[in-house]
């Protein structure tokens, strides 16, 4: 038992998992001690799960770099193969993109991330690129604001209260100027953020619910910012972006 008294077991796979999450899209090869650092675990462990990781083939490593392998992949598709979601709202991403002419994505909430679950990228509108299992902050996302506006008051208590990062000079990191938008989002039914996340790109969101009417989901049309005007966002893409999610929603009460 540690300090806590949380069985010693718990703690090292909650560290290993830790050590996966240092490896991302900007750091895709990091020495020992970067996964320590981004870890927050010594040195010495990070090795010993570092080599436990490389025995089972998840970690490769050319003596100073650690890389993630493929394999990592297993890890999220029991989630997606057990989830109907992905394999619904896919096709309605692909006929959504095609009547906005832009990319369309589905995520869900895991804490204070979206991570997305079906994408169809239309053009590279971000600096980085966007795949199934990618995170952002929920907050600075137009997905994001939407799951969080019918999230549980104890969600968003928990997301807000943790410091909210400056990603470009228009990003909102008040809490009280989030939660009045999330009021907002809830009381028109969509959310849209204009260069929160990274300058230039604009998104729009909606929620989708699943049989029981909880939001399971959200779906996004994201932009360039200034490609459409408001009013086209307003009255062509929330509109159709509508339409689609009511035919996913139709869709998921038939399983």
């Amino acid at each position: 038992m540690d300090e806590q008294g949380a069985p010693e077991t718990v703690q090292a796979f909650a560290r290993g998992l830790a050590v996966i999450r240092a490896f991302d899209a900007q750091n895709r090869s990091l020495t020992l001690s970067d996964v320590a650092r981004r870890a927050d675990v010594t040195r010495a462990a990070a090795g010993r799960f570092l080599r436990t990781l490389e025995s089972l083939g998840y970690v490769r490593s050319d003596g100073r770099l650690f890389t993630l392998t493929p394999r990592v992949l297993e890890l999220g598709f029991s989630y997606l193969s057990a989830s109907t979601l992905p394999d619904v709202v896919q096709p309605h991403l692909e006929a959504l993109s095609r009547a906005t002419d832009e990319s369309a994505s589905a995520a869900v909430l895991d804490g204070s991330d979206i991570v997305y679950i079906a994408r169809v990228p239309l053009r590279r509108i971000m600096s980085v690129g966007i795949t199934v299992g990618t995170r952002f902050p929920a907050t600075a996302t137009s997905m994001g604001r939407v799951l969080l506006a019918h999230a549980d008051d104890r969600i968003v208590d928990a997301v807000l209260s943790a410091p909210l990062p400056a990603h470009t000079p228009q990003t909102l990191t008040d809490p009280d100027a989030v939660r009045a938008e999330l009021q907002r989002v809830r009381e028109r039914g969509w959310a849209m953020v204009d260069g929160e996340l990274e300058p230039g790109l604009t998104s729009v969101a909606v929620p989708l619910r699943a049989r029981d009417g909880e939001v399971a989901a959200a779906v996004n049309v994201s932009m360039s910012s200034g490609r459409h005007a408001d009013e086209v966002v307003r009255e062509r893409f929330v509109p159709a972006m509508l339409r689609e999610v009511a035919a996913m929603e139709a869709d998921l009460r038939l399983l």
